[in-house]
C-alpha cells in the first residue's frame, strides 16, 4: 500500500486556531467524563463504604485483567437529562478483558439513587447487550440496583425496547451459547431480579446481596408480612435453599475472584478470519488531529490527512482515486486489521455515491469489514441532479450499505446531517460500534438551513393569505429555531440520547477501532445479499 502523503503544515495559523479550538473541546470532554465518572455526593460515597461496598469502578478494576485495555461506552449517557441526575445512565458498559477473554461488562451504579434504572439506563443496558450478541461476547454483569425509577414507569416498562428487551436479550444470549455471568453484589429487586436468574453463573455476597421480585417494603404493604432482606433474597436462602444462585461469597473481593475463575473456564471464541497485515503505528502524529478538524461547522478538510493519523504506517490503498473525489474509498489497516474505508470529502453528488455503491460490494466481496467517517451534508440536491437520478443513485448506496454482511463501524468526525447519514451508515443502519468527535454535529439540516427553510415556509403562507409581514416576528422565528437546533445538533445532545456508543478525543480513536474490530471478529459474518437495486 501507499503511504500517504501529508500536506499539513503544523506552522501555518489556521492549523494553530483549529488546534486551539479542537484541544479545548477535547479538555471540556474529559471534564465532563471525569465528572460522570468519579463526582457523587460525599454521602452516596459513604453510604456505600458503611456497608462494606467497593465503587463501581473499583470492582471493574479488581475484575479486568491487570494492564489490559477497557473500551468504555456511552460514558456521557444522559448528560442533558434528568436535570443531570442520572451520570452515565447510572451504570457503566463498556468491553474488557477478563481472564484472557474479550467480554462485555454491564455494571449499575448505587451511587446514582441505589442503583435505579432510569429510562436511559434502561436503553444503555439494552444496547450493550445488543452488542454482545451481534459480537457474541460473553457479557459480566455486576449487579446492585433497586430496579426502575418508579417515578418514570412509564418509560422504563411497557413498551418494545424497554426493560423487558433487557431480559429478552439476555435469553437470546444463553440461547445462543454466549455466557453470562452475574456478580450481585446489592439488591437485585423486581425486574432486576432477573438479570441473575436469567445468566448462566452467578455469584452473591452475603449480607449485601440479596435477589427478590419485591422488597421487604413491598412484600410487608401487599401480604402484611415483615421479613428482612437477607432472609427474603440473600446469598444463604439463594445458594441453599432456592437454588437461584451458584455461589456464596463472604465479601465483594471474593465475589470477583470466584468470578474470574468461572470465565477462565469459558471456551475462547473463535475469530473470523479476515486479511491481516503488519502492526506499525500512523507515519504522523495523532495529536495533529487537533489542527487538521475544522472550527466550524462549514470549514471542509481533507479526510485523507484523517486516514494518515488513524491507520497503520499511515498506508492506504486508494480505490479510484480521480472518480467521484467527494468520497475517498480504499483498504488500510488498523491494528493490523484490514479494513475498507469510506470517508466523506464533500457533498455525495451522483459519481461519488456510486462509487460508494460499488466500493460496498467489494468489501462485502471480500469479507472485509467497513468503517465509514462521516463529514456529510447529504446528497447533492437540486433540478440537474434529481433528473440525473441522485434519488435512485443514493438509494443503490443505502441499499449495498444496508445490506452489507461485513461489520460496519462509524465515526462521526464532523457534520452529519441529511439522507447523507444514512448512506454513511448512521444510528439506524446497524454499524457495530458508532463514536462521535466533540465537534460533531447532526440533524435533518445544519442549524441555519433550517432557520431559513421555516422562515421561508412562513413568508409564503402569509403572501397566500394577504397578511402583513411582521420583521420582528419572522427575526424571531428565526432566532427561535436556530436556538433549538443548536442545542439539537450538539454532540453532547446526541450522546446523552444514547445515539452513539460514545464520545471519543480524536487521538482515542485509532484504539478505540482496534477494541471495536477485534471484539466484532468474535461474531461470524453473515450472508451476503441484497434487495432489489434500481438500476
Amino acid at each position: 500500500m501507499s503511504i500517504i502523503r501529508s500536506a499539513i503544515r503544523t506552522n501555518d495559523e489556521e492549523f494553530r486556531q483549529r488546534y486551539a479550538a479542537n484541544r479545548a473541546l477535547a479538555a471540556e470532554l474529559h471534564r465532563r467524563q471525569k465528572a460522570a465518572r468519579h463526582e457523587r455526593p460525599a454521602r452516596d460515597i459513604e453510604r456505600l463504604s458503611g456497608h462494606g461496598k467497593l465503587l463501581p469502578r473499583q470492582r471493574l478494576d479488581l475484575l479486568l485483567d491487570p494492564g489490559t485495555p477497557f473500551l468504555e461506552l456511552s460514558t456521557l449517557a444522559a448528560n442533558m437529562a434528568y436535570d443531570g441526575g442520572s451520570p452515565g445512565a447510572s451504570c457503566l458498559t463498556g468491553i474488557g478483558i477478563v481472564a484472557g477473554r474479550e467480554v462485555m461488562i454491564h455494571a449499575d451504579d448505587p451511587t446514582v439513587k441505589g442503583g435505579a434504572w432510569y429510562p436511559l439506563t434502561v436503553k444503555k443496558i439494552v444496547r450493550c447487550l445488543e452488542i454482545a450478541l451481534e459480537n457474541r461476547l460473553p457479557v459480566i454483569h455486576l449487579c446492585d440496583s433497586a430496579g426502575g425509577f418508579l417515578q418514570m414507569q412509564s418509560d422504563v416498562f411497557p413498551d418494545k425496547h424497554m426493560a423487558g428487551r433487557i431480559f429478552r436479550n439476555q435469553s437470546l444470549l444463553s440461547k445462543a451459547g454466549i455466557q453470562q455471568l452475574a456478580l450481585v453484589f446489592g439488591h437485585c429487586t423486581a425486574g432486576g431480579a432477573y438479570i441473575p436468574a436469567l445468566s448462566d453463573y452467578n455469584v452473591i455476597v452475603r449480607g449485601t446481596g440479596a435477589v427478590f421480585l419485591a422488597g421487604p417494603p413491598l412484600v410487608k404493604a401487599a401480604t402484611g408480612a415483615i421479613v428482612s432482606a437477607d432472609d427474603l433474597g440473600g446469598a444463604t436462602l439463594h445458594t441453599t435453599v432456592s437454588g437461584t444462585c451458584d455461589y456464596p461469597a463472604n465479601s465483594e473481593q471474593e465475589a470477583i475472584a470466584i468470578g474470574r475463575e468461572i470465565v477462565a473456564q469459558w471456551t475462547p471464541q473463535t475469530k473470523t478470519l479476515i486479511a491481516r497485515d503488519p502492526v506499525d503505528p500512523p507515519l504522523y502524529d495523532p495529536d495533529e488531529l487537533y489542527g487538521i478538524i475544522p472550527d466550524a461547522i462549514k470549514k471542509s478538510f481533507d479526510m485523507r490527512e484523517v486516514i494518515a493519523r488513524l491507520v497503520d504506517g499511515s498506508r492506504f490503498h486508494e480505490y479510484q482515486p480521480a472518480y467521484g473525489p467527494t468520497l475517498v474509498c480504499g483498504y488500510a489497516s488498523i491494528w493490523g486489521q484490514r479494513i475498507g474505508i469510506l470517508a466523506n470529502n464533500g457533498v455525495l453528488f451522483n459519481d461519488s455515491t456510486l462509487k460508494g455503491a460499488h466500493f460496498i460490494e467489494l468489501c462485502n466481496q471480500n469479507n472485509t469489514p467497513m468503517l465509514f467517517l462521516q463529514n456529510i451534508t447529504g446528497y447533492m440536491v437540486g433540478q440537474d441532479y434529481e433528473a440525473a437520478g441522485i434519488t435512485k443513485d443514493g438509494a443503490k448506496m443505502i441499499m449495498a450499505q444496508a445490506c452489507s454482511h461485513v461489520p460496519k463501524f462509524t465515526v462521526m468526525c464532523h457534520a452529519s446531517f441529511g439522507a447523507g447519514n444514512y448512506g454513511m451508515c448512521g444510528r439506524a443502519f446497524d454499524s457495530r460500534f458508532l463514536f462521535s468527535w466533540p465537534n460533531h454535529q447532526i440533524g435533518v439540516m445544519g442549524g441555519e438551513q433550517a432557520a431559513n427553510t421555516l422562515v421561508d415556509v412562513k413568508l409564503q403562507q402569509l403572501r397566500r393569505t394577504g397578511a402583513a409581514v411582521d420583521a420582528a416576528e419572522i427575526e424571531k422565528l428565526r432566532a427561535d429555531t436556530l436556538e433549538a437546533y443548536q442545542s439539537q445538533l450538539s454532540a453532547y445532545h446526541s450522546t446523552s440520547e444514547l445515539w452513539d456508543d460514545g464520545l471519543l478525543d480524536p487521538v482515542d480513536t485509532r484504539n478505540a477501532l482496534g477494541i471495536a474490530i477485534s471484539a466484532a471478529l468474535n461474531a461470524p459474518f453473515g450472508q451476503p445479499g441484497y434487495g432489489v437495486l434500481r438500476l
